[in-house]
């Protein structure tokens, strides 16, 4: 199998993965300089860092790599160290880089008004492919979006033809609170890994509150980012654009210290009227 190819295909079919490369060697060891090792999400393998110990424990290491997404460098010093047996005592020095795979990240951006093209402008720049959604041919079309990987004019039609999963970001910056509470109703309900509405609080609430009569769990909202973007006291549609886009950032890099703005939504008592 050729591992390239095959990275290839794991980050079209929007899988995650490890590889994991001899960087360097000194001395006698059971495998060469540049030999891979690629480790799918499953746990499974195609290539060799040479096997034994070595491999097991780079096998390890790759899992806590996908999980974290962040790379890591190993260094193993197999000077006939007992803990290296299975034919790995060998003399020599190796260390090995292990990266992350990821598929692309895609920003789905419902709305095509002002702030989506600066948005879509933005997030492009920063390795994001852009999908946008509005139900107004005049808005959603390639003129006003060049850089869109992918272009829906109905709503419904991009709910049955969309399936977010961890690579996927979704913003909510619809042209109203009807066309928002559609959107954020099926958003809540996908594997998307980040959702963002704009708005104020009080529209925020009121739309939870809305889908909450709906029949939707008021605890699906608690992921959901809203107000979304960094408060940098933005107020410019392009101001705003970087607000989110740095958030987006910052959910794709596992930025620590990066608060989530879940507006909690009061519960009803038992006792209180409708």
């Amino acid at each position: 199998m050729d591992i390239f190819e095959e990275i290839v295909r794991l980050r079209r079919e929007g899988q995650r993965a490890a590889l994991a490369t001899i960087v360097h060697t000194n001395g006698s060891i059971p495998s060469y300089e540049s030999s891979r090792m690629l480790v799918r999400e499953d746990g499974s393998i195609a290539g060799t860092v040479g096997g034994g110990c070595v491999e097991a424990e780079v096998w390890a290491a790759a899992k806590e790599v996908i999980r974290a997404e962040a790379p890591r460098k190993m260094t193993f010093n197999l000077n006939s160290e007992a803990s290296y047996d299975n034919g790995l005592i060998c003399g020599g020095t190796l260390e090995i880089f292990v990266e992350p795979i990821l598929p692309q990240p895609i920003l789905y951006i419902f709305g095509g008004g002002h702030v989506s093209i600066a948005l879509a402008r933005a997030a492009h720049t920063t390795g994001f492919a852009i999908g946008v959604i509005d139900d107004r041919e005049s808005f959603a079309n390639a003129e006003r979006f060049p850089m869109a990987r992918e272009i829906h004019t109905s709503y419904e039609g991009a709910f049955a033809k969309l399936k977010p999963d961890k690579s996927s970001y979704l913003v909510i910056v619809t042209r109203g609170h009807r066309d928002d509470m559609r959107v954020l109703g099926w958003a809540v309900g996908t594997s998307a890994r980040y959702i963002g509405m704009i708005g104020s609080k009080r529209k925020v609430l009121s739309v939870y509150k809305a889908l909450e009569k709906e029949g939707i769990p008021v605890e699906k909202f608690e992921r959901v980012h809203a107000p979304m973007g960094l408060d940098i006291g933005a107020l410019t549609p392009e101001e705003i654009a970087i607000s989110i886009t740095a958030e987006l950032i910052g959910i794709r890099r596992n930025a620590t210290g990066l608060a989530h703005k879940a507006i909690q939504v009061p519960k009803a008592s038992p006792t209180s009227a409708d």
